[in-house]
């Protein structure tokens, strides 16, 4: 039976595109940005539908539509004027060779000393918000180039430095070239090939069995496991979606997803100072997710999930291998050795893992979502690639671009993920308060001064739940239900576990900052609304900012009572080193969320001890 919340079929999406180009308003120069599910819940709708979001033309629109696919009818439309969609695959062709072929640009190559064009990679980035006029009513792109030798060398090696153009990617008019100046490109390729690096010796085989099979099931894209269920699939923009998580037959999460996230850089040179990009709402990290690989990566006895995805034409596209599905041992569960007794009792700690891996430029981000035999739930953003860089005359030094090789600097920049969790810790109503664990005043009651705490405040409206994290107080955020209550008489409840986190550094009148306003707070929480899906805002391409969560919360609503969501952003300031160059070593950032009275003593009590203990 198909869950109503599946991903399209390939027979739906091509007759929700149909039902949009007969619904008429497109000319045939249209394309599609995202095909995808309609998930949002309306009270009174049922079946499935499908949400289109297509491009109509060359300026600065879009068209969102609703398509009944019971019935094959359009239910809703609406022309966006004033927005950009994510950057588009064939638009992005369009603004390479555009740049490769305009005159300026090749002139610029030529006094650099490079005469044949074809080596030369041409990246498109979102070019922001920063008032130019002459990106008023356009969908535009700034490009970096960069020098390949050969086609297979690390093109970020080699940056030409000091020149860059700004194209419209809709009709491939190179609106400036800018040429500061030729700087000494770096003759080191940056190779990490293995042919150039010979292998260590003496890593042995690692082999992970399960000969009795796997201890999970899938059925479509329904997942069970050790009292966890759940819904999982992949959306073009945020990846991994979970839907309908429960423990042990109780509801935890309506839904959980990456719904933004940004990377603003900290060189503020104007070569430089530009840079930021929006890689789920600019570019989309399903759209970019990678085909994955057993034993690379992927470690076990695996499970795939494909993901179907409409290409801009229209066309219904299968990604084999979107999804990774395994589990693995991660060491110790919970032990006790009984001195008294002579008695120890130790238990292995198994997790789900559930996976995909995102290619956005030099970037690799590896999204791990991991499951608990204790109930617990964590995600995990493991990242690595290659370092946006810049070239730099020799003996240049620069505390915002650290040097990183001979001749090579690497912008300062974070990485801030914006995490959307529709909660339901044993039904939909639910509230949130902050927990903050602190010293207990000196007194009669406390007389050495060593006591401290717990101390919850309720988080009762949208301003006052605009939170950061404070590890010096062990900061957490309980989401409780007030109706239900666990053998304790306690309010049963889900802790969310923040890491020691950075918010945004940019300034407060910065262009990212008006336009990322979500990651100046670890934790915004809000009523649930069916329209409001990304932190800042549905279409972030060229935004002037503002919208998304310092929109919907400017109100001030109450949470008490009600639905919420909770939106926790999270992430990683990146200062390079040379050790990062020219593949970085994976770093991690995340966050958990473990129970918090919703179990009455330790749920992974019936977990069965080791088979083999070799004394």
């Amino acid at each position: 039976m198909t869950h109503p919340l599946d991903p399209l079929t390939p027979d739906e999406i091509t007759a929700a595109v149909a039902a949009v180009r007969a619904h008429g308003h497109l000319g045939d120069g249209a394309w599609f940005s995202t095909v995808t599910i309609d998930d949002a819940r309306r009270p009174g709708v049922s079946g499935r539908r499908a949400r289109v979001v297509a491009v109509p033309g060359p300026k600065a629109a879009l068209v969102e539509a609703t398509v009944d696919l019971g019935t094959g009818e359009v239910a809703g439309w609406v022309d966006h004027d004033g927005v950009r969609p994510p950057l588009g695959f064939g638009e992005s062709l369009v603004t390479i060779l555009a740049v490769r072929e305009h005159p300026a640009f090749v002139a610029a190559l030529a006094a650099r000393g490079i005469d044949d064009v074809s080596k030369v990679q041409v990246d498109p980035w979102p070019a922001g918000n920063f008032g130019n006029q002459a990106e008023e009513g356009r969908r535009v792109a700034h490009c970096l180039p960069y020098y390949r030798e050969n086609e297979g060398d690390n093109g970020y090696a080699r940056p030409i430095e000091g020149l860059q153009a700004l194209v419209d990617m809709a009709t491939g008019e190179v609106l400036e070239v800018i040429d500061t100046g030729p700087v000494p490109m770096p003759t080191d390729p940056g190779s990490y090939f293995p042919e150039d690096h010979p292998a260590r010796p003496g890593l042995a085989p690692l082999v992970i069995s399960q000969p009795d099979g796997v201890g999970f099931e899938i059925d479509g894209h329904e997942l069970s496991w050790q009292g966890w269920s759940l819904h999982v699939s992949l959306d073009p923009l945020e990846g991994i979606v979970l839907r309908d998580v429960a423990y042990g037959g109780r509801s935890v999460l309506r839904r959980a997803s990456i719904c933004e996230m940004v990377v603003p850089y900290g060189d503020p040179r104007p070569g430089h100072g530009w840079q930021n990009a929006f890689d789920v709402g600019e570019w989309g990290l399903g759209r970019l997710a990678n085909s994955l690989t057993l034993g690379c990566d992927c470690l076990g006895e695996i499970r795939y999930l494909d993901a179907v995805v409409a290409g801009e034409n229209g066309e219904a596209n299968t990604m084999t291998h979107a999804i990774c599905l395994h589990e693995e041992d991660v060491g110790i569960g919970w032990k006790h050795l009984d001195y008294v007794g002579g008695r120890t009792e130790v238990r292995r700690r198994r997790r789900m893992v559930v996976s995909s891996i995102s290619t956005v430029g030099n970037y690799d981000y590896g999204f791990y979502w991991y499951m608990y035999q204790d109930g617990s739930l964590e995600l995990e953003v493991k990242l690595t690639g290659i370092l946006s860089t810049a070239a730099v005359a020799d003996g240049a030094t620069d505390p915002a671009s650290p040097l990183v090789a001979p001749g090579v600097a690497a912008p300062v920049h974070q990485h801030l993920f914006c995490a959307r969790l529709d909660p339901a810790v044993d039904g939909p109503v639910n509230e949130v308060e902050e927990v903050d664990v602190v010293p207990l005043p000196p007194g009669d009651g406390n007389p050495w001064s060593n006591g401290f705490a717990p101390a919850a405040t309720r988080l009762a409206s949208e301003r006052e739940a605009q939170r950061s994290a404070d590890p010096a107080r062990s900061r957490t955020w309980r989401i409780l239900n007030p109706a239900v209550r666990n053998g304790l008489g306690q309010p049963v409840a889900y802790r969310l576990i923040p890491r020691a986190t950075p918010t945004l550094l940019a300034g407060e009148d910065a262009s990212v900052t008006a336009r990322a306003a979500f990651a100046t707070r670890n934790l915004w929480v809000t009523p649930y609304a069916p329209d409001q899906r990304r932190a800042a805002g549905d279409f972030p391409s060229q935004h002037p900012g503002g919208a998304g969560l310092p929109a919907w919360t400017a109100a001030d609503r109450s949470l008490v009572g009600t639905e919420v969501v909770l939106w926790h952003t999270f992430g990683l300031t990146h200062v390079p080193r040379p050790e990062d160059w020219p593949v970085m070593p994976v770093e991690t950032t995340g966050f958990m969320l473990v129970p918090s009275g919703f179990f009455d003593r330790n749920p992974a009590l019936d977990v069965p001890p080791p088979e083999h203990c070799d004394g």
